[in-house]
């Protein structure tokens, strides 16, 4: 009996040590994407005027690190802070862990070279090597076309500096440990021509990481045969907002829609200052629908075009429901 205790509690030990180790590689020896690129983004007028369109009308770069008036219908960014990061992921938006969006202004980059930028953007790598967790949709932007990340850089660089600093972001065990493993090389597209309305059409729904949003997940991990379909959650001050289906299901999609129904609901949110109050227990929405109604018509026409090709999924979404937290 004692050789046979013995031998258990060498196991156990052998155990703890492999765990141990495996911890230490991952958190030490990952991630492991390569060195920044020595590149100079040459700043054109011609690339920040697309970097602006790709940052805050498609991307979004600067809807998730802007502050926000969330009084408000849509949640409005404030075009004075543009940049200046400070919007918070914890356990009361259902957020394992505790994340302040970054300050994106030349206040906080200025230290960073275009390579470290460009592979943050593209590969979810930080300056200091330390992981970027996918909140951040770095896995489509990896898609993207250089020279779109380059204007997008390039735009950045010309921001108002914004005196702004947030605590460092912490997420909780294991994902503190997983989180290593997650960055990728980039695999970098190619913009295609705008006349092939079906390509470009996808390439922006990619660069716009529309099926992020638009998709059920468990635990990050997207449902396999539901992309697209809706139904993933977002707390907002207590209550839960869902995305909508947007394959073309004709009774619970977008089937149903033609094109200008498409886009009337997009252009309906031209102008934000018509942006309406709303209370606690009021209807409201994480889409950035006030950034992305200034797509061009092309563009939207674009990505109507394409989403009509997706396969239609039957999903019918319950959109909101207000004050969970008052019936828990």
């Amino acid at each position: 009996m004692k050789k046979i205790a013995k031998l258990i509690a060498y196991v156990a030990i052998a155990m703890v040590v492999i765990i141990i180790a495996a911890i230490a590689y991952i958190t030490l020896a990952l991630p492991n994407v390569g060195a920044p690129e020595n590149i100079k983004v040459e700043i054109t007028p011609q690339r920040v005027e697309r970097g602006k369109y790709l940052a805050i009308n498609v991307s979004s770069c600067l809807d998730c690190h802007s502050a926000h008036d969330w009084t408000k219908f849509g949640g409005p960014i404030d075009t004075n802070q543009l940049g200046s990061g400070g919007e918070k992921f914890d356990a009361g938006a259902g957020f394992p862990g505790n994340v302040s969006v970054p300050n994106l202004t030349p206040y906080n980059l200025k230290s960073w070279t275009d390579g470290e930028i460009f592979r943050a953007v593209t590969t979810g790598v930080k300056k200091d090597g330390t992981p970027i967790f996918p909140l951040m949709p770095w896995p489509y932007y990896s898609k993207m076309d250089r020279e779109d990340i380059y204007s997008i850089i390039a735009y950045l660089r010309t921001l108002k500096p914004i005196s702004a600093d947030y605590p460092k972001s912490t997420l909780d065990f294991p994902l503190n440990i997983l989180v290593h493993t997650m960055p990728q090389k980039a695999t970098l597209g190619k913009k295609p021509d705008t006349r092939d309305t079906l390509k470009y059409g996808e390439y922006l729904v990619q660069s716009a990481a529309c099926k992020e949003c638009h998709s059920q997940d468990d635990k990050g991990t997207l449902l396999p045969g539901l992309e697209f379909a809706g139904g993933r959650e977002f707390k907002t001050g207590g209550s839960s907002v869902r995305s909508a289906n947007i394959t073309s299901d004709a009774t619970t999609g977008i089937g149903s829609w033609n094109k200008q129904v498409f886009l009337a609901r997009f252009k309906a949110f031209s102008d934000k200052s018509k942006a309406q109050k709303v209370g606690k227990s009021d209807f409201q929405t994480v889409m950035p629908w006030w950034q992305y109604s200034q797509m061009s018509e092309g563009d939207l026409s674009s990505i109507y075009a394409y989403l009509k090709t997706i396969k239609p999924i039957k999903n019918s979404v319950v959109k909101f429901q207000a004050n969970l937290t008052a019936s828990n």
